[in-house]
């Protein structure tokens, strides 16, 4: 009985961490598959097929979009966390630092900037924030837990959709060729029946 609610629990946790995506069910058998309401013919059974199979592609797309924006975040986020504990570094010095900053694509400009406490954050949405250099590194560091986090949620949600591919893929074949070997056994009745 324990065995049983664990493996429950355990399939409750997948599909909780694909929400949204539905799950492709395996056609075992074609024949009780094409009795269902709505699958009067093959064309209308393949007709549904194709439609959730490309609901996936539409999704797989959706998701590799976002994974592309967290694999561009990531590095910037590191980038900056690095920028800000060399600042940290420098915070005590008296000396002024000497740093390059872009200014356009591939146009960097000199700078000297003075010991601060202080830094401003791009949030996003055209919004700049000021922080100590304290909480801004808490936030990146937050930042980049949560990115990291998403990306391997979304990697997941990914290889989840691939096993939807395949099983909906599989499925149309199998609808297709039940079709095939339908109307291979109807011609040879009606060629045996006008013999």
């Amino acid at each position: 009985m324990a065995a049983t609610i664990d493996n429950s629990n355990a399939a409750q946790a997948t599909k909780r961490k694909h929400l949204g995506i539905p799950e492709a069910v395996f056609v075992e058998d074609v024949d009780s598959f094409m009795k269902q309401p709505g699958n009067e013919t093959a064309d209308s059974a393949l007709r549904k097929l194709d439609e959730q199979y490309q609901k996936y592609k539409y999704m797989e797309l959706n998701l590799s979009q976002k994974k592309l924006r967290l694999k561009s975040q990531i590095p910037q986020i590191t980038q900056t966390l690095e920028i800000l504990r060399h600042m940290q570094k420098k915070k005590e010095t008296t000396a002024p630092m000497e740093t390059h900053f872009l200014l356009a694509d591939n146009v960097y400009c000199k700078a000297s900037v003075p010991p601060t406490d202080k830094v401003c954050l791009w949030l996003g949405a055209n919004v700049m924030l000021e922080y100590d250099i304290d909480d801004a590194q808490a936030l990146l560091e937050k930042n980049l837990s949560t990115a990291s986090r998403n990306l391997e949620t979304l990697e997941d949600d990914l290889d989840f959709l691939r096993d939807q591919f395949t099983t909906t893929e599989v499925n149309m074949a199998r609808v297709y060729n039940w079709d095939v070997k339908r109307r291979s056994k109807e011609n040879l009745l009606k060629s045996a029946d006008k013999s």
